[in-house]
Formats: C-alpha cells, sequence, structure tokens
C-alpha cells in the first residue's frame, strides 16, 4: 500500500487526485474503521492513517474520512478550541482550500467565505497570490496554508497577504518547516524532480523555511505569534489524533 500511494502522489495531478479521492474516501473509511486514533475534524475513529509523503513518506498520517493531515488536525483543534472562528460573523478568504476544510468551512452560516487559488477545481477565484483582485483591508481571516513554499517571490506573496487582511485580522499561513534550520535554504539549481522531492520534501516546493521565517513575516508588517498547540495537549491527545509534537502554527494578525 505505501508504495502505491507514493506512486499515486507522484504521478496524477493534484486537480484529478481530489476529484479521485472522492470515490475512495468512502471506501477507506470503512476500511480501516477501529478506535486506536481519532480524527477531530469529524469525530470519526480508525485502526491507523493511511501513509503519506512524496519525498520522504511517512506512516500513519492521513485520515481516510477526511484526508487531513497533522496540520490540518492540529489547526482544526486550535480554532475551535482558541479562538471564535466558529462562533462569530467573519469575511474569510481561503487559499488553496484543503477537502478536510472545504465543505465545513463552506457550511457555516456565520462566514462570508470565499476561497482562491490558480489551479484548484475548489477555489471560487482564479488568482495569482502576488497579484490579487482583492481591495485592500477585504478580509478578517485568511487562511493560507502549505502555499507559499510553492512560490518564488514570496515576499510579494506575502505583501499581498498584508494588504488584503484588514487591521486587527488574523491570518494563518502554516509553510512546511525545519526547525532544527535557522536559515531558509533554496537552490534553484537543483532540477531533478526525484532530487527536488528528496531535499524540500516535495518536487514543486522552491524552498525549505527555516526559524527566520517569523521574522520575515515581522519584516513585512504583521505582528507574528509562533504558536505551538501541542504544548498545551497531553502525550495521549497528540497520539490519538496524530499530531506532529512540537509543529508551530505562524499565527499573524495586522
Amino acid at each position: 500500500m505505501k508504495k502505491a500511494f507514493k506512486f499515486v502522489l507522484n504521478t496524477i495531478p493534484r486537480p484529478l487526485l481530489i476529484r479521485l479521492s472522492y470515490v475512495v474516501r468512502p471506501i477507506m473509511t470503512i476500511a480501516l474503521k477501529g478506535d486506536t486514533y481519532t480524527d477531530p475534524i469529524d469525530g470519526k475513529g480508525f485502526k491507523s492513517f493511511l501513509p503519506y509523503g512524496y519525498g520522504t513518506q511517512r506512516n500513519n498520517v492521513l485520515s481516510p474520512s477526511t484526508l487531513s493531515l497533522e496540520r490540518h488536525r492540529l489547526l482544526w483543534l486550535y480554532l475551535k478550541n482558541e479562538t471564535d472562528f466558529f462562533t462569530t460573523a467573519k469575511k474569510v478568504l481561503h487559499f488553496a482550500p484543503e477537502q478536510a476544510f472545504y465543505k465545513r468551512f463552506r457550511a457555516l452560516k456565520h462566514l462570508d467565505y470565499t476561497t482562491t487559488d490558480l489551479l484548484s477545481p475548489l477555489a471560487d477565484v482564479k488568482a495569482d497570490i502576488c497579484n490579487l483582485p482583492f481591495k485592500d483591508n477585504s478580509f478578517d481571516v485568511i487562511l493560507c496554508n502549505h502555499v507559499l513554499e510553492h512560490i518564488p517571490d514570496d515576499t510579494k506573496a506575502m505583501q499581498e497577504l498584508y494588504r488584503i487582511l484588514k487591521p486587527g485580522g488574523m491570518g494563518i499561513l502554516q509553510i512546511p518547516q525545519d526547525l532544527s534550520r535557522e536559515v531558509t535554504f533554496e537552490d534553484d539549481t537543483i532540477t531533478d524532480k526525484k532530487e527536488r522531492a528528496k531535499i524540500f520534501g516535495q518536487y514543486d516546493h522552491v524552498r525549505v523555511y527555516g526559524r527566520d521565517y517569523f521574522n520575515k513575516l515581522r519584516s513585512i508588517g504583521f505582528k507574528v505569534e509562533e504558536v505551538d498547540y501541542t504544548a498545551t495537549l497531553s502525550n495521549s491527545e497528540i497520539e490519538k489524533y496524530c499530531l506532529a509534537k512540537g509543529e508551530i502554527i505562524p499565527v499573524v494578525y495586522k
């Protein structure tokens, strides 16, 4: 199964993967039903989660029911327990909307919810993150998770995100991050897809962010909170929800 998943992830375009998942997901949800692990997004239990990864494959991380990964489940718990996202009227912009969230956020009647991306079939607005078609100070909340590592000019993208966020607004700007690295790593001379997947975690990533990511956001103008939400959870909760202990949620404000 591990080799099959890796082959599928590395050969099938993401828009097609999204469509195929609607067929495969119900089958896997039934096949892996159990009580060892729980997806907090829908509350369903499983005897195991699925493997996932482009470069190095990680075991037991992909929820069969919501297709959430560690970062999605962590973000859900943070938004649910520590913010008023699920209770207060907000104008929300969601980049590259994840399936784990898309229908659930769309169903929240108190949200004015807009999705955007260049390629995703789930996007309401097809747009370039470096040249967004939105007015200044437009959104109360911006969700932009695992997008910036794909963008060559991430400085321009961050400036656009800052521009369209309302004063007092909140953004969640998650990225794949190597916290042991002080400085972000980029190397455009590496062109082989397999080598890029090995080094950058995915063939279409243009950098590996280090701890300097937070200060780069601050240099744009954001107030940044480096939230280690797993530090507030017990080890049993981290294991039950299959979270990555120590993962930082970059929460920004304008």
